[in-house]
Parts: C-alpha cells; sequence; structure tokens
C-alpha cells in the first residue's frame, strides 16, 4: 500500500524554516517521491519556483560528490596532474637510470652526461657483439657464443658496419690450441682468462682471438642472450623485416616453434611486422631441414639475418614513438638490465646513444666473409678429429685476405678503400724484375695477386685496365708510380682475374752507376 506524501506544515507567513533540507511548496509536495524511489529517479520541475520577492525556491540536500566538485577548479586539477607527473617520470628515470648501471658499470648517474669513447680520437669505435642462449637451461651448448659480430662506428662520417664471424671458424684458442671459435668464451670462463689489456673472463678471451684473428682493435664488448632480442621487438612493439629471397616463395623453416607449435620461418617475399618470437626464430633459423626454402647459404644466411635484424630494432628504437613513450623506454632498460652484459660504462652508452642515432640505417653496411667485394674469403676444413669447420681460404691461420678486407672498411685511404687486385708481368730480360715491383705495390696497399712474364719485351711500362673504371683512385695512383698511360686493350683477356695488369717496361730497369772508384 502506497503512503501518503508526508505533509510540512508552512508558517503564516509563508516562509519554510531553514531547519530541515525538503521541499516547502505544499503545492508540489505531491511530487516528491515516495517511499522506495531514489532521488536519482526524481526529476526538478522547473515551475517548482514561487513568485514574489520574498518567495524562495526548492531546496534540494547536496550529496557530497557534488560539494568536492565545486571545490576542485581548473588550477588545481593541473597542479595534481603535473605532481603526478614528476612522479611518475621521476620513478621511470630512475628505473632507467638503475637498469643502465645494472647492465653496464659506473655512476648511476651517467645517464646525465656523455664520455668521450675509447677509439673516438682516431674517428672509429669497434665493439665485439656476441650471443649465446645462457638464459635457456635446457639448451645444450648454451653457453656457447653462437653469434658473433663486430660493429665497427665510422665517428667521423656517421657511418657503421656490422661484420658477422662465423662461429665455425677454426681459430688458436690462447695456448690450447686451435678450436672452433664459438668454443673461446667458454675456455675464457672455465681458465679464468685474465690478461692485461683485455677483460676478465670469457670475453677477454674471445676478445684476444678476433683482434689476433682479423687485426682488428676491439674497444669495448656486449654479451647479450638471446632472450634480449626478443624482448626489445616487443618493448618497441615490433619491428618491420624486409624479406628479398631468390626463392619466389621467400622464407620456411619448418622446424617447430614450439611456443606456438608453427613452423619456424614461414615468411613471404616482401615488407613484414615481426614481434619478438618471431624475430628470434628468424635469428636462429637456417633452413638445414628437410623441405626448407630460402635459405641456401645456411648459417651464412642465419647471421645475414641476425644483422638486418639489429638494424631494424635500432630504427625503430630511435623513433619518436619510442624515444617519446615513457613506458617502451622503460622495457627496453629492463630488457638491458636482465640480459646484456658489457665493459661500458653508463656515460659512455649515453655517449654510444647519441652516435648512433645520427646513422641513417642506409649508411650501415652489412658484411660476410663468405661475399667480401664478391669473394669467399672461407674454405671448409675438416678438423683433426673430424670435425666439420671453417678456416681462411689462404689456408689454415692465414688470416692476411680476411685483414686486407677489413682494413679496406676501415681505412679513410682512398686506395684501400677500392681494394684493387693487381697482376705484374715482366716485360724484360731482366730477371726479378716483376718480384721488385710487387714489393713496390703492396707498400702502396695494392693487392698483387700474382708475377708472371709477359707475352712480349716492352720498352715502357704499360697499364693495363681490367676493372672498368670502377678504381679511380687506384689507377690515379698507377699512372703517378709509372708514367704511364692507361690502355683497356686487354691482350691477357681471359687469363687473369684482376682490377689491373702491370707490364713492366725497359724503363723499370735500374740504371748502372757510370762513376768509377779508385782504390786507394
Amino acid at each position: 500500500m502506497d503512503q501518503k506524501p508526508r505533509r510540512t506544515k508552512i508558517p503564516a507567513d509563508g516562509l519554510s524554516r531553514p531547519r530541515q533540507d525538503a521541499v516547502t511548496v505544499k503545492e508540489q509536495a505531491g511530487q516528491f517521491p515516495g517511499v522506495g524511489v531514489t532521488l536519482r529517479n526524481y526529476k526538478y520541475d522547473p515551475r517548482d519556483q514561487r513568485k514574489g520577492a520574498n518567495a524562495r525556491g526548492t531546496v534540494v540536500k547536496q550529496s557530497r560528490f557534488s560539494r568536492f566538485r565545486k571545490t576542485v577548479t581548473l588550477k588545481r586539477t593541473v597542479v595534481l596532474l603535473a605532481l603526478l607527473i614528476v612522479i611518475v617520470g621521476g620513478f621511470l628515470g630512475g628505473k632507467f637510470a638503475y637498469n643502465a648501471q645494472k647492465a653496464f658499470g659506473g655512476n648511476i648517474l651517467g645517464v646525465l652526461h656523455a664520455t668521450k669513447l675509447k677509439g673516438e680520437e682516431n674517428g672509429r669505435v669497434n665493439i665485439l657483439l656476441a650471443g649465446n642462449s645462457a638464459d635457456d637451461i635446457g639448451h645444450n651448448g648454451a653457453q656457447l657464443t653462437d653469434s658473433i659480430m663486430i660493429m665497427s662506428i665510422d665517428t667521423k662520417n656517421n657511418k657503421a658496419f656490422l661484420m658477422s664471424v662465423p662461429r665455425d671458424l677454426y681459430v688458436q684458442v690462447g695456448s690450447d690450441g686451435h678450436e672452433k671459435i664459438n668454443q673461446a668464451y667458454v675456455d675464457g670462463e672455465s681458465s679464468k682468462f685474465r690478461k692485461s689489456g683485455y677483460p676478465n673472463g670469457g670475453m677477454g678471451q674471445l676478445e684476444e682471438v678476433v683482434e689476433d684473428s682479423f687485426g682488428l682493435k676491439m674497444n669495448y664488448y656486449a654479451l647479450v642472450n638471446y632472450n634480449a632480442l626478443k624482448q626489445s621487438v616487443d618493448a618497441v612493439g615490433g619491428v618491420d623485416f624486409t624479406v628479398k629471397s631468390k626463392d619466389p616463395r621467400g622464407l620456411y623453416d619448418p622446424n617447430i616453434d614450439y611456443t606456438t607449435n608453427k613452423p619456424l620461418v614461414k615468411l613471404t617475399n616482401g615488407v613484414h611486422h615481426l614481434n619478438g618470437q618471431q624475430a628470434l626464430n628468424l635469428s636462429r633459423a637456417r633452413g638445414d631441414s628437410y623441405r626448407s626454402y630460402g635459405f641456401p647459404a645456411s648459417d651464412f644466411d642465419r647471421t645475414e639475418h641476425q644483422r638486418q635484424l639489429l638494424v631494424a630494432l635500432k630504427t625503430k628504437a630511435v623513433t619518436t614513438g619510442v624515444l617519446a613513450n615513457p613506458s617502451k623506454l622503460s622495457s627496453l632498460t629492463d630488457v638491458l638490465g636482465k640480459n646484456v652484459k658489457s665493459d661500458m660504462q653508463v656515460s659512455e652508452v649515453r655517449r654510444l646513444y647519441d652516435l648512433v642515432k645520427n646513422i641513417n640505417s642506409a649508411n650501415i653496411r652489412s658484411l660476410s666473409l663468405n661475399n667480401a667485394n664478391g669473394k669467399n674469403l672461407l674454405m671448409s676444413y675438416t678438423a683433426p678429429g673430424g670435425q666439420s669447420a671453417l678456416a681462411p681460404a689462404a689456408g689454415l691461420d692465414d688470416f692476411s685476405d680476411i685483414q686486407t678486407f677489413i682494413l679496406q672498411q676501415t681505412s679513410s685511404n682512398a686506395v684501400v678503400q677500392e681494394g684493387a687486385s693487381v697482376v705484374v708481368l715482366n716485360g724484360t730480360t731482366s730477371t726479378g724484375l716483376a718480384s721488385k715491383q710487387k714489393l713496390k705495390l703492396s707498400e702502396k696497399h695494392l693487392s698483387v695477386d700474382g708475377v708472371g712474364d709477359a707475352k712480349a719485351d716492352s720498352a715502357v711500362t704499360t697499364i693495363i685496365d681490367v676493372s672498368g673504371g670502377k678504381k679511380p683512385a687506384s689507377s690515379l695512383l698507377l699512372k703517378q708510380l709509372y708514367g704511364s698511360q692507361l690502355t683497356t686493350a686487354n691482350p691477357y683477356q681471359g687469363i687473369y682475374d684482376t682490377d689491373f695488369i702491370i707490364v713492366v717496361g725497359a724503363d723499370q730497369i735500374p740504371k748502372q752507376s757510370t762513376t768509377s772508384t779508385t782504390q786507394p
């Protein structure tokens, strides 16, 4: 049974008393919500007003939220938001500094200022990158550094290159004899390697091997586990990767990714946006299983994809979408703190970041020893125990051609950069003349592929340009050395595979002294 609304006695003067908050208009009392009806369902009628100077409108009790809303001004809101931003920013900034200090050495405040890098005074900084699966406990040989790269930065010209070192390269490791290079880190860890000029432990041992073999001084190292790639790619929101397989179907490795129960890699030619797991799978795939395609060079394809993924990650990491996103930056530094070990100080990492962000990705070259300017500088090698390995094409422990190739990438000398090859032929009856010219040319950083005899004698030296004009600095140097004009007419076509053929004439025979001496 509905209850009748409570009537309020109104004084004779027609005014309600301030002793209670209630609707005081007698005529509207029937419209006030009855028992069981909430105030939310009550609609205010604008006609509910009294005429006259002494009349008072409807008085409704206000909620706490309504009273709070009136006290919160725009100015106070802005102050509260600013305070919140400072707190969150301080937390993320502190987290960034902590993770940077955890992955690298030095003062945690080093992120605030940059320190000049070792090698920067010479215009080049070299960093040894090594990756293992130490984070994968169930992985056989998890400590082996199956990914080894050299990152070399030209600090004066904002250029760089990434060069992979084959994990199966057979090298001398300390005094222990020859082993695959991916074993060097493990040996250094177990023997507690310690030597002046190198880091302690496994990375110090690996640095020594790389420097001795390749003739390139390493300024820093970074040891990274494979999980870092996956987490870094996810932290920046994925990366774009372009598949350019010679196989029209793209890339396919049927080995199973047990996180998805799908093939390790199945990508068509073209651009793909990869997440962390996909990037990790691609960096591991060699396509050496039955029915694979798109991996004709197997492990060399794997290392090439690794270099391409690092460039793609760098490209994404320096975009505004990442740099201006505190959450992504925080996630990225979390990855560094958990998965990277380096001998760089925090302030040096800050300087490295400043340098790398100014390098256009198009100016980062990807190098491989199995395709060095079109030549394979490696050969298959069977170790004494029957193990399959790789060795320099020039012979076991002969890294001369490999060191020449690396020198081409790091030198500021235009002749060295061109890496022109020369064959010297003796066009006279003077014995040993071609060999003498070989020494002369080698001192000028020209690679002499061989010496021999010319088809006919020549009075003057002839320079035959077989390079098609692609080695201008080298051709200029040869003209300066021999004072001769170049010719493209090549009577030795099909005999010598080289850039220049020098037919040494009689004008290069040392003149005999005509001065006579009298014995005392």
